[in-house]
């Protein structure tokens, strides 16, 4: 839920959540990495060998738009097909501010074989329709062709990452439970496990 009280991300911030999806359970471990220029050194470390992105734009700001262009170039460069990619225009909320078009957002996702979608954080809205549509496309890849890149959390237990030590200088904040590893590569982005109820 919005929390007018939180600062934009500085660095990175991790959360868990997992999604049912049909008879599975998808965990998706997140990053949530800051969009400033000057962060924009540390966010490589964060997203390699992920298999999905969300691309979060403001709806009322066309810089913030043109910004995310970068971010798929970056992508593009650094990690692994396939990848499920969403952009999202957030903010929707202020429809009466808006600089991006729905149409042209929606077209350049299209156009980097991404889907499309509109959030409010605000108003809680559409934010749930996101994490499920990755999940389900991440599910499709993995059952279509294996694809999925998973690590396996170093202490054994699937529902944290193993915690670390961050200093000052790698600028990470984190959620109530979830404590960011210090080796990027024990973070899992998209472990699928079948779900055990009925």
């Amino acid at each position: 839920m919005f929390s007018k009280h939180i600062s934009p991300t500085i660095g990175a911030s991790f959360f868990t959540c997992n999604i049912s999806v049909e008879d599975s359970r998808v965990k998706l471990q997140v990053w949530d990495t800051a969009g400033q220029e000057r962060f924009r050194s540390m966010a490589p470390m964060y997203y390699r060998n992920a298999n999905a992105a969300l691309l979060v734009f403001d709806i009322s700001s066309a810089a913030s738009f043109a910004a995310i262009k970068g971010w798929v170039k970056e992508l593009q460069s650094n990690v692994p097909e396939p990848m499920v990619v969403s952009v999202v225009g957030n903010k929707c909320d202020l429809a009466e501010c808006r600089a991006v078009p729905r149409a042209e957002a929606a077209q350049y996702a299209a156009s980097i074989g991404a889907q499309y979608a509109e959030t409010s954080a605000l108003h809680d809205q559409g934010i749930d329709q996101v994490f499920l549509s990755t999940a389900t496309s991440l599910l499709k890849m993995s059952t279509s062709n294996g694809a999925i890149r998973s690590y396996d959390s170093a202490d054994g237990d699937s529902d944290r990452v193993p915690t670390g030590s961050p200093t000052e200088e790698t600028a990470t904040h984190t959620g109530k439970v979830e404590l960011p590893a210090w080796s990027i590569d024990s973070v899992a982005h998209g472990e699928l496990q079948k779900s055990m109820c009925c």
